[in-house]
């Protein structure tokens, strides 16, 4: 046992599960916590932010980009809501964030008085949220909260969790036992019967196509053994972008794989919603069956398909590679479906002429971070994506305003390789004054802003679905080039593509 305040047990578990930097917004509420922070700091990098959304963006992009937990701390009440949209938008990718907050002092929490930041129940604010959240009611506990914290974000499927602490017991110090991480839960035990099911529906399919999403990043050598095996195309929209080399033969998007569609005649997913084929391709392949690979077992009650299997996308891949019997595939249609889906893609422009020459710039294993913003879409299916977790993406969440901060944090946590943000004019001023973080920690990160004085995908709607009409879409803008000089940083003006 030893000695410890609050605060100082709640770092003590952080180290323990190997975090290194922690994004913050200090306030009244948590004192004690960033105190903690200065007394391991040689130990604990702290990167303060501008506005509270800043600091869980950047853990967010971090968490991303690595796959390992991220965590941010700033003040109860309207700080922690400041962050909500980068929670959502955590939630919606499957990122392994921990937000750390504080409450108003503990006898006055549930009463009502109005103390500064006070929420009716922020508690239950977050769980409807978040996969977890709790509250550390004293020094003694947080050791084994925050251990269980880091067990629930990551067991299973991935998410976003939330320590909050009354302000008081920050800075309580008490005999606390530390404690080293917990096991995660264990995955769902492999059913044969279903895995020799899907063999034999993979045997027997013509013309397979295998779908991955985020659920699948962790599964990249697994399922191209897999679909090297069965000569079937691998398609990814977002989320599980780079599982499958774009530059390999069976590597397709989705322009691509909708080329191939009225002729699939299963589609397994991994990882994956399906949402595009299934949702917005209109009518389904004559005889199409279903089949879906998931570690969430809710995800079976949401898209009911042929076939449904509650496992791990890399076992169960793995599986399927060892039991399926080899088949050429299809291997002219998937070359012809690229090469057509190519040409067509190279006339979206000017987007395409902008992505070319950041694809030319970025190395392999270079990280894009997208934006809600035309360049960010078209790079879905038009910017070639090499390995996982080299698209840093919002996904269904489409959260305007991340790209920018959530880029910072892909950065510092890769500061040895290239990151480039995409991201238009109405997006980056969500979080344009972290240019101030950017320069005050040295986070070198490329921005590529396009400007055009609008919300410009809302005024092009506006105005072709009401008769040329705009209401709200555009936009007063600075002079950017004086805007970021004025924070010290460097700025170049491309006058065309």
């Amino acid at each position: 046992m030893a000695r410890m305040t609050g605060g100082e047990a709640i770092v003590d578990g952080l180290l323990r599960h190997g975090i290194d930097t922690v994004f913050g917004l200090p306030g009244v509420q948590t004192y004690g916590l960033f105190d903690a922070f200065a007394r391991a700091s040689n130990r604990m990098r702290l990167i303060n932010a501008r506005h509270e959304q800043g600091t869980a963006y950047m853990a967010l992009g971090y968490a991303c980009a690595t796959g390992r937990p991220a965590a941010f701390a700033v003040v109860p009440g309207p700080g922690v809501l400041n962050t909500t949209a980068a929670l959502a938008t955590a939630w919606g990718v499957n990122a392994p964030v921990l937000c750390l907050t504080g409450q108003v002092p503990g006898p006055m929490i549930g009463r009502g008085r109005g103390q500064l930041h006070e929420l009716p129940d922020q508690l239950a604010t977050l769980r409807s949220l978040l996969k977890w959240a709790e509250r550390i009611e004293h020094p003694t506990q947080a050791p084994l909260l925050v251990a269980r914290a880091f067990q629930e974000m990551q067991s299973g499927r991935p998410g976003p969790v939330a320590l909050e602490m009354p302000l008081d017991q920050f800075s309580a110090a008490a005999e606390v036992t530390p404690h080293d991480p917990l096991p995660l839960f264990p995955p769902p035990p492999v059913d044969a019967e279903k895995i020799a099911a899907l063999t034999k529906l993979l045997n027997e399919a013509k013309a397979p196509m295998l779908w991955v999403g985020g659920g699948a990043l962790h599964a990249s050598a697994e399922i191209l053994a897999l679909a090297e095996r069965l000569g079937a195309p691998v398609v990814a929209f977002r989320g599980g972008k780079g599982v499958v080399d774009d530059d390999h033969r069976l590597g397709l998007t989705v322009a691509s794989a909708y080329r191939l569609w009225p002729e699939t005649d299963l589609l397994v997913g991994f990882g994956t919603r399906l949402d595009v084929p299934l949702g917005r391709w209109g009518k389904l392949p004559a005889g199409l069956k279903v089949a879906r690979v998931d570690i969430d077992p809710a995800e079976m009650r949401r898209l009911k398909v042929d076939l449904g299997i509650v496992a791990d996308s890399a076992t169960t891949a793995r599986l399927l590679a060892d039991a399926v019997a080899p088949n050429p595939g299809r291997p002219e249609a998937i070359a012809r479906a690229k090469a057509e889906a190519a040409v067509a893609i190279e006339k979206v422009q000017p987007q395409m002429s902008y992505l070319t020459a950041i694809r030319e710039a970025l190395p392999r294993d270079g990280i894009l971070c997208d934006e809600m913003t035309q360049v960010g879409y078209v790079s879905w299916f038009g910017f070639p994506f090499h390995s996982p977790r080299t698209l840093v993406t919002s996904g269904f969440s489409g959260t305007l305003g991340a790209g920018f901060p959530t880029a910072l944090g892909v950065k510092v946590a890769y500061p040895d390789r290239a990151v480039v943000a995409v991201t238009g004019d109405g997006g980056f001023l969500f979080g344009g004054a972290e240019l101030a973080t950017a320069v005050q920690h040295g986070i070198n990160l490329v921005t590529v802003l396009f400007n055009n004085s609008a919300y410009g995908n809302v005024l092009r709607d506006q105005q072709r679905l009401f008769e040329g009409r705009d209401s709200g879409s555009k936009l007063h803008n600075p002079d950017f080039a004086t805007y970021a000089k004025s924070f010290g940083v460097a700025y170049w003006r491309a006058a065309g593509a």
